[in-house]
């Protein structure tokens, strides 16, 4: 069996300003007993999250109870499909195609390699077709 921290968890995430709402799933999940978690008592950690003072440019980070859980194949699963979830930014919605995006997972490759061949496809096709009308037009 092994533990692992939730610290070391959260470090885990595709995206770090989303990690109060991780904390918050994480612990619901304990709560409803899909997770295998306690408690260490007096041991805390800051998050990674960083948050700004309203009417300033001060920013600050919190600390969190730290907690020690049983990885499973379970959580696990459940890692994943949260993490994917939250790596979306709330507010544009869609991820950008990034290396690190696609090489996590989060972004369809087989998806945007069928867009671009479509988009070269298309471009291609416009230059034979102006070519072919310019020549027409020469003579």
């Amino acid at each position: 069996m092994t533990y692992k921290r939730l610290s070391e968890q959260v470090r885990e995430l595709t995206n770090p300003q989303r990690s109060d709402t991780f904390v918050k799933l994480f612990r619901e999940a304990v709560r409803e007993g899909k997770i295998e978690g306690a408690y260490l008592p007096a041991e805390r950690f800051t998050m990674p999250k960083t948050y700004t003072r309203r009417g300033s440019n001060d920013t600050y980070q919190r600390d969190m109870r730290e907690m020690l859980f049983l990885v499973t194949p379970k959580f696990e699963k459940w890692f994943e499909e949260t993490n994917r979830e939250l790596a979306v930014s709330r507010k544009g919605g869609t991820l950008k195609a990034t290396a690190e995006n696609i090489e996590a997972g989060l972004v369809d490759f087989k998806a945007l390699a069928a867009e671009t061949r479509k988009k070269m496809q298309a471009s291609y096709e416009k230059g034979q077709t102006l070519g072919k009308t310019r020549a027409k037009s020469r003579k």
